[in-house]
């Protein structure tokens, strides 16, 4: 059985304050871990907070990006290894905005995929089609030539690990949601190009995400199906009551 996982995406949004109000709010309030993983994605100047109360609350910490050098004169990066040393337990990495405003090339994201294995961290990998692909009918094709590039020269045992959260770009901060069957479809095509690429086996074990509007509103009937394993959420993680909401949708 995979371990359902729900990770809120901050983005820019929340100082280090915000996010200890936030983590009061919260506070004893987390299902255990192995029953539901509740994870926090926030930006680079609120995880210390996130890991110091991760240490005596079931919350899961995932920094938004990293680069793939450890360290060297790369100014503005983070280190992979400095945010293994810190504790952080996953990395997102591919998100379609970093795709577009910063111009990340799917060769960038396999790069930073092996660097944080290498630090004993575990990605977050984004991948998801626009309006103008899914209306051509390219979704599958584009989604899995994501999916094949990031994966590169990653072992079945690392793939296994991996968490893939499957992201329609038109979908994300604008209020459109994909139908439950929509999503149910392109997450099975995923984990059947896991199952080319791989084996069946690590395909089973890959735990993939859905991201798009994702809300206490419909995260049953996502979670629902049976190869959604989790959501990536924006908007709605921001609000402590609604993450709540969120990570205890089975109760």
């Amino acid at each position: 059985m995979r371990t359902p996982i729900i990770a809120g995406n901050w983005k820019m949004n929340k100082n280090p304050q915000q996010t200890q109000e936030f983590l009061d709010a919260i506070k004893g309030k987390l299902p255990e871990t192995s029953k539901v993983e509740s994870v926090i994605a926030a930006p680079a100047v609120d995880l210390n907070a996130l890991t110091w109360f991760s240490k005596d609350e079931p919350l899961k910490t995932a920094a938004q990006n990293s680069y793939w050098e450890d360290e060297g004169a790369f100014t503005g990066e983070t280190s992979p290894k400095v945010l293994s040393e810190m504790g952080i337990d996953y990395v997102v990495i591919g998100h379609s905005e970093r795709r577009q405003y910063f111009h990340e090339t799917d060769e960038d994201i396999n790069k930073k995929a092996h660097a944080i294995f290498k630090n004993r961290m575990t990605p977050i990998i984004c991948c998801g089609e626009t309006l103008e692909q899914r209306e051509a009918g390219d979704t599958n094709s584009w989604v899995a030539g994501q999916v094949e590039a990031a994966l590169k020269g990653l072992t079945a045992e690392q793939v296994a690990q991996t968490v893939i959260a499957y992201e329609p770009i038109w979908a994300i901060g604008t209020g459109k949601t994909a139908s439950a069957d929509q999503a149910q479809e392109v997450c099975g095509h995923i984990r059947e190009t896991v199952k080319k690429l791989y084996n069946e086996g690590t395909a089973e074990a890959v735990r993939i995400q859905y991201g798009g509007s994702v809300k206490p509103g419909n995260v049953k009937e996502l979670m629902a199906k049976k190869d959604i394993d989790g959501g990536l959420v924006g908007g709605a993680s921001l609000s402590a009551d609604d993450f709540l909401a969120l990570v205890n949708y089975q109760d």
